[in-house]
């Protein structure tokens, strides 16, 4: 049975997958009383790593697209986190985007707009949150975006 979060998600086309394993030595979350800590979550195209640098071969709109692709694997994590209860989730409390980008490009905010952007349309005013999108040289496969989180549980 799929409760409220699910049902926005529904009605705009996303379904979450499964909660992406880690890639290295840490867990895909951390709980601590009421507060779900997740692990920076990768950009994904098409069931492969989305990679790429702004400011060189992406576009803003693809790297939004990118960042939106890693908020549906934070609330993947999340809905993990709750033993498959979306529903438990409070609010999306912080955000921080990372965005592989040259030196010159300046319009990190932007880019991480598309998982801002998509937390308060799958969530509503429980997904207006805190964020800080900055600038990485480099980021893990070359990927275009990463995104951690932190949420409020029930």
């Amino acid at each position: 049975m799929s409760g409220i979060f699910e049902s926005n998600l529904a009605k705009i086309g996303v379904t979450l997958p499964d909660a992406p394993a880690p890639a290295a030595n840490y867990v895909p979350t951390v709980r601590t009383g009421n507060t779900v800590y997740v692990s920076g979550q990768i950009s994904m195209k098409d069931g492969a790593f989305a990679i790429g640098k702004l400011g060189d071969t992406i576009s803003i709109e693809e790297g939004a697209a990118c960042a939106r692709s890693c908020a549906i694997s934070l609330l993947a994590q999340v809905k993990a986190a709750c033993d498959g209860d979306l529903d438990r989730l409070v609010r999306v409390v912080k955000l921080v985007g990372f965005v592989n980008s040259t030196p010159d490009f300046d319009q990190q905010p932007a880019v991480i707009n598309g998982a801002s952007d998509f937390m308060v349309e799958a969530l509503g005013d429980a997904g207006l949150h805190a964020r800080s999108a900055v600038s990485a040289a480099s980021l893990p496969f070359g990927v275009v975006v990463e995104i951690e989180g932190i949420f409020e549980i029930k």
